[in-house]
């Protein structure tokens, strides 16, 4: 492979691993818009629950974008004496862009790598009845989040179409399905039936280890 092939693959696992960049494209699909409008339509939309949006990423996303020639300048706007706005829209290459990433996203799980299933891997560190502790807190939280969220899903499937509360319904799947696991794994370690657990009380914990 030639280095400039390397580094166009690089730059395109850089840019789809940010999912900000998915959210212009897709966007821009739509009309031309400027960056303040295309943040408010995400916001209006709710999508900043699902990518993480802030004026200072976005403004970098939009450049590294028309720099890579997916979108590019469709003129100005100028609203009352606010400064004029650059208005963006999608090139050719962008739409084939978004086609392509839609259509890995959809189609090819990938690994991710959430905090909980870190501190789920060296939970060992803690002592158990800490790590109960932790966990029966942690419960709490997600009761009241999937009470946000059903609540939720209510509301919108009664005046949003089903593909656009799609992220909110599969949000509150895996809320779901992380409520039940923990709720399972405090009950195997309040009544030992957690495999290992004897050796797991046996073993030092880190806090122990450095007062030592």
């Amino acid at each position: 492979m030639s280095q400039g092939a390397a580094g166009s693959g690089a730059a395109t696992a850089r840019r789809r691993g940010n999912p900000l960049a998915l959210a212009v494209l897709a966007q821009l699909g739509d009309k031309p818009m400027h960056p303040y409008e295309i943040a408010r339509v995400l916001k209006d939309g709710r999508k900043d629950e699902s990518v993480k949006l802030n004026y200072g990423s976005l403004y970098s996303v939009i450049t590294a974008l028309a720099r890579d020639g997916f979108i590019e300048p469709a003129g100005t706007e100028q609203d009352g004496n606010r400064p004029q706005r650059t208005v963006y829209r999608l090139t050719d290459a962008g739409r084939d862009e978004v086609d392509d990433w839609m259509r890995s996203l959809l189609g090819a799980p990938v690994k991710e790598f959430p905090q909980f299933l870190a501190a789920l891997s060296f939970m060992q560190v803690l002592a158990p009845d800490d790590a109960a502790a932790l966990l029966r807190t942690r419960l709490v939280a997600l009761r009241v989040a999937v009470r946000r969220l059903e609540d939720d899903v209510e509301r919108r499937v009664e005046a949003v179409p089903a593909p656009f509360t799609a992220e909110t319904e599969y949000e509150l799947a895996l809320l779901l399905a992380e409520l039940r696991y923990t709720e399972a794994l405090v009950r195997r370690l309040g009544d030992g039936t957690l495999r290992g657990l004897d050796d797991w009380r046996a073993r030092p914990s880190d806090g122990a280890a450095s007062s030592s």
